[in-house]
């Protein structure tokens, strides 16, 4: 059919990455005639800026999507992570042994990306279309009803019940559609490199991530013997990176404690990042359209929550939302029920997420919760299922691990914190670090 004419579907995603083509893959399988579009004409084309690590949270979606035994056949790293804190190292597998905890995956994106773009063409019932740009969507009395824009071989106009925006932080459609937003500045900046041959201390394959307070830094193990290695800093250090990048990033990474070897390993990219990587927190739906991915929530790429939660909440779209697309249930009680959803799930953790980014010092819950977990390895695995995004944040602080932090510590919260935990999530508030100010005495629950 000529591009000039109009054509139907159920449902039109702009951006075949991550989420878009979990979303095309989904919406497929339960029946739904599915136009998947990506402005880029390669096949393998890939995002460059990623933390490259898959949350475990994710991996009931990627099984389901049978990406978690594709990823396994191209040597994707199960992963895991070891932190860096200032009281020691918190090691969830010290004590269980590895490959017991739950597991998501290290993949670089140009592996991952063309693999989720494959499977989403090779799916009946999604339409893929490279070299597709949106410019414009359709609205029938107040409510988007496809789109319209232009490819190499024309115009092209393509109508839908539901058009979905999986097009990252600059999303077209949320911009087109006047989703609303709020944006957060992300105190730190990031640059980081890919290496090969990296030595990885007693051949294990985890992740280490740096909390230097207020600085960070993360060494990734990557599929074909590739680990990247970032560097997370304040932005009070970005003079020394605009003078000399490559200087001043090798110095940084060649000062971690115990860090990466990186001058016996070789260096096989330039030194890639940015500066300025803010925070944007979207309504995720409207009427005739829903927002999935980096296009509903960008997060801090530190918390390397963004692929994860760009297939989970392309599983809670489709969730929401299929039967109404096929069926007889109503659309708009189905989108906002996703809305609902997309907020339960994510809105404590980014409040989190968002206020580590103003790049301060370690509050005094942090402070009390990671010291409690470098020294405990109950505490440090329950440390790593919460960074894995399994557990609320109400989990993650309940009175049981606070009590048992206690007690490892040998520090309690003061009543300030304990104020803040009672009303909701401990992320801003109180920024006095450590256990001066604190009560000393630990509680009865913690004998």
């Amino acid at each position: 059919m000529p591009e000039n004419q109009t054509q139907n579907y159920d449902v039109v995603i702009n951006g075949a990455s991550v989420a878009g083509c979990t979303a095309a893959i989904l919406y497929a399988r339960q029946g739904a005639r599915v136009a998947l579009l990506e402005r880029r004409s390669s096949m393998d084309a890939h995002k460059v800026l990623c933390t490259h690590y898959i949350q475990a949270s994710a991996y009931p979606v990627m099984s389901e999507l049978g990406l978690a035994d594709a990823l396994d056949g191209i040597g994707a790293i199960r992963n895991s992570a070891d932190y860096w804190t200032k009281w020691g190292w918190i090691r969830p597998e010290a004590e269980i042994g590895p490959g017991v905890l739950p597991h998501g995956y290290s993949v670089r994106r140009q592996s991952l990306d063309p693999l989720l773009r494959r499977t989403a063409a090779g799916t009946e019932g999604v339409d893929l279309r490279l070299g597709h740009t949106v410019n414009e969507l359709l609205v029938e009395d107040g409510r988007t009803t496809g789109v319209a824009g232009t490819s190499a071989d024309g115009s092209f106009v393509l109508r839908a019940p539901l058009v979905v925006g999986a097009d990252g932080k600059d999303s077209t459609v949320a911009r087109l559609a006047g989703a609303p937003s709020e944006t957060t500045e992300n105190h730190r900046f990031s640059y980081f490199a890919y290496f090969r041959g990296l030595r990885h201390p007693e051949g294990r394959t985890s992740a280490r991530v740096y909390y230097l307070d207020p600085d960070n830094a993360y060494v990734m193990p990557n599929e074909d013997g590739v680990t990247v290695v970032a560097a997370v800093l304040s932005k009070a250090r970005l003079d020394d990176f605009r003078e000399d990048i490559e200087g001043a990033y090798l110095d940084f990474v060649r000062s971690l404690p115990e860090g990466p070897e990186i001058d016996r390993a070789e260096r096989i990219s330039k030194v890639i990042g940015t500066v300025n990587y803010p925070l944007i927190t979207r309504q995720p739906s409207g009427p005739g359209f829903a927002l999935i991915g980096d296009a509903a929530l960008t997060s801090d790429p530190l918390s390397a929550v963004g692929c994860a939660w760009a297939m989970q909440s392309a599983s809670w779209l489709v969730e929401a939302t299929s039967t109404a697309l096929t069926g007889d249930d109503p659309l708009d009680g189905a989108l906002a029920d996703y809305a609902k959803r997309h907020a339960t799930e994510t809105g404590d953790h980014q409040h989190l997420i968002a206020d580590y980014a103003l790049a301060r010092p370690f509050n005094e819950i942090e402070a009390f919760m990671f010291e409690g977990a470098a020294r405990d390895a109950r505490l440090a695995e329950h440390f790593h299922t919460f960074g894995s995004r399994l557990i609320t944040v109400e989990d993650y602080m309940a009175p049981e691990i606070v009590a048992r932090t206690e007690k490892v510590t040998g520090w309690s919260l003061s009543e300030e914190s304990l104020r803040i935990l009672s009303g909701g999530a401990p992320g801003a508030g109180t920024h006095t670090t450590g256990p001066e100010g604190a009560r000393q005495e630990s509680t009865e629950a913690a004998r």
